[in-house]
């Protein structure tokens, strides 16, 4: 699907989001080991979610979606069945790795794909350390997808991660629920810390000391009853858009503000954004609201090192900010973003060039400059849903109308997102 967009003087006016992606699979995964029903709200409306809950229901696992609410039947650590055919994880990398964790720890075989996009994903850094608790992965060379996973009785071990990721994390996590003894995840730079707050909140034994991260096996899970915040990532989006233009006044309500996701505000506000935040406190997950105004003119400056670990999903935006901000922008330690859903250094650098930028990239980052003056042009989301919004924001602030082809990929994450924004700029 190609999308048409004009440019805009404005974002302006209030909003709720949907659920927080990495939260809503978390919340379901969790709650479909736990004893009992569990309802989420706010579940998030992206498609890679729906894929969680496909995937369970096709381990036996009883659910019921209306709207934004799920129910979830658990059936405690023993109660996923075989599934009759190979699960499909969509194009969802988060569901097949963190999934992965908990088929390990099951008695029976399992096969997990996805499409074409999740098929050219590595998956070599879970099926290492999932391996060496006792499963048996098969996989393509280098580790791709399909993976068939053969699970059974697991032992404890303490796994330092070589790249930080929370999604390898998790599965390491996810799989110490089933094995005898205490699992530990040392990760070499923080990250986010939705799976620690949802384990405890079914009631998991989860020990933090310092960068390590530690589950005691064979918990007896409790159901729950939850919200999802909305998604920051999903979020940020609208903020790029008012920043960059000039009228906008803007408030979005019900945030999530894990002190593990905010890296991306302090960005924001470090290269010049108004953005005011009010957060509520919270047992599990932090939420707020952000409210931001248009009208400043943005810095820019280098993300490195653990900075770029922290905003690792919102840096195909902050490129797009780069190009309009003062000094420009430089990214390093990202390579990354060469695996995910698209290559997405090169998917970059390839939309801001049509738009009449200069970049340069390198194996693991760009340079953008500054003071560019975005024109109109043909643009292209590669399947990927960030690029996708990310140079839909771009377009808004651009000479002249813009065309998007494969439009569509949005919808992964994010169905709403060309209604809210027609809605913002009306």
């Amino acid at each position: 699907m190609e999308r048409e967009i004009q440019p805009a003087r404005r974002v302006a006016g209030t909003i709720s989001l949907p659920g927080d992606k990495s939260i809503s699979h978390r919340y379901a995964l969790l709650a479909a080991l736990a004893e009992g029903r569990s309802t989420i709200a706010n579940y998030s409306s992206g498609a890679d979610c729906a894929s969680t809950l496909g995937c369970l229901g096709a381990l036996g696992v009883r659910y019921r979606r209306d709207g934004a609410a799920v129910t979830i039947d658990g059936g405690g650590l023993e109660g996923l069945r075989p599934a009759a055919a190979a699960l499909d994880a969509g194009n969802s990398g988060t569901t097949m790795r963190l999934l992965s964790g908990i088929l390990a720890g099951q008695p029976f075989e399992t096969a997990i794909g996805g499409d074409a996009s999740l098929s050219r994903r590595p998956m070599q850094r879970i099926i290492r350390p999932l391996e060496r608790m006792g499963a048996t992965i098969r996989a393509r060379e280098g580790g791709l997808p399909p993976l068939v996973v053969r699970g059974g009785a697991l032992r404890p071990i303490r796994y330092e991660l070589p790249v930080a990721s929370a999604q390898v994390k998790t599965a390491v996590l996810f799989a110490g629920l089933f094995a005898d003894g205490v699992t530990t995840a040392v990760e070499p730079a923080p990250t986010r810390n939705h799976s620690e707050i949802a384990l405890r909140q079914f009631g998991a034994a989860v020990t933090v000391e310092g960068n390590a991260v530690a589950v005691s096996g064979k918990p007896r899970l409790q159901a729950q009853t939850l919200r999802a915040p909305a998604d920051l990532s999903s979020a940020a989006f609208f903020l790029a858009a008012a920043l960059m233009l000039p009228e906008s006044d803007l408030r979005i309500e019900g945030v999530g503000l894990n002190p593990t996701r905010t890296a991306v505000l302090d960005v924001l506000q470090r290269m010049g954004g108004r953005i005011t935040t009010r957060c509520k406190a919270a047992a599990g997950e932090a939420s707020g609201s952000l409210a931001v105004q248009g009208g400043g003119r943005l810095l820019g400056g280098e993300i490195a090192g653990e900075i770029t670990a922290a905003t690792i999903d919102e840096l195909p935006l902050l490129a797009v900010l780069g190009a309009v901000s003062r000094e420009g922008l430089g990214i390093r330690d990202a390579a990354e973003l060469r695996v995910k859903e698209s290559d997405r250094i090169a998917a970059t650098a390839e939309n801001l060039r049509r738009m009449g930028v200069r970049v340069t990239t390198s194996a693991d980052g760009m340079d953008i400059a500054g003071n560019s003056r975005l024109r109109g042009a043909a643009l292209d989301s590669f399947g990927d849903h960030r690029i996708a919004m990310a140079f839909t924001v771009a377009a808004l602030a651009a000479e002249g109308p813009s065309r998007m082809a494969n439009a569509e990929a949005a919808a992964v994450s994010f169905p709403e997102f060309y209604g809210l924004l027609d809605r913002l700029t009306a």
